[in-house]
């Protein structure tokens, strides 16, 4: 009888320190979500299915997307409007930003996967601060920065330049990456700051497509 009693005891510990660390775990992403969220600002958490994390739902979502022309890395202007009746993530990243550099092959072999189904990516690069016209160095060391993360990612989606002046109009996105996906209409039907997986982003282009 005794024996039993410890043998229960045992197993009611062990049970205890699996419920607690699984809350832990879910507080972890908890606060981690909402620091990521600090910058961003306008958005809001809500539990994802399975309450095992959090989803980040722009104020954007349902909306125009706003609209865009920055510069790509041929010189050339890329406008959003050019991408009407095509399904579009919108991937704001950074060559320093290591999350990105984690997601870049997933969003390559989405892309490539999806494409023929009228879905397309527009890489939108953020450097730094806005880039004067007049500031030729800069835009210099941002077309070569991103060049050369284009040729090691094997980047087969449009990039374009000085996404900074743009990313107020998104949300003022403090945090990378961060990716908004819009319709074939042209309305954001979903929207991720901060490192996701690769089966969310497929939902999200998903989402996008069935629009």
């Amino acid at each position: 009888m005794r024996r039993n009693t410890i043998v229960l005891t045992a197993v009611l510990f062990i049970l205890a320190i699996f419920a607690w660390a699984g809350w832990a775990n879910w507080e972890y992403r908890r606060q981690a979500a909402e620091k990521l969220l600090a910058g961003a600002g306008q958005g809001e958490l809500v539990p994802a299915p399975g309450g095992d994390a959090m989803n980040y739902v722009s104020p954007l979502n349902g909306k125009p997307a706003p609209a865009f022309a920055l510069q790509n890395l041929s010189g050339g202007k890329i406008s959003l409007a050019g991408y009407k009746g095509k399904a579009v993530m919108i991937n704001f990243w950074a060559t320093w930003c290591g999350p990105c550099k984690v997601e870049t092959p997933w969003i390559v072999e989405l892309r490539n996967k999806y494409a023929a189904q009228g879905f397309e990516v527009l890489g939108v690069d953020t450097e730094g601060d806005d880039l004067a016209a007049s500031d030729k160095a800069g835009w210099a060391k941002a077309e070569t920065n991103a060049n050369k993360f284009v040729t090691e990612m094997k980047v087969p989606y449009p990039v374009l330049l000085d996404g900074d002046s743009i990313s107020r109009d998104y949300g003022g996105l403090d945090d990378l990456p961060a990716s908004f996906f819009v319709d074939r209409s042209g309305k954001i039907v979903a929207a991720s700051v901060g490192l996701t997986s690769e089966s969310d982003i497929e939902g999200n282009i998903k989402k996008a497509l069935a629009n």
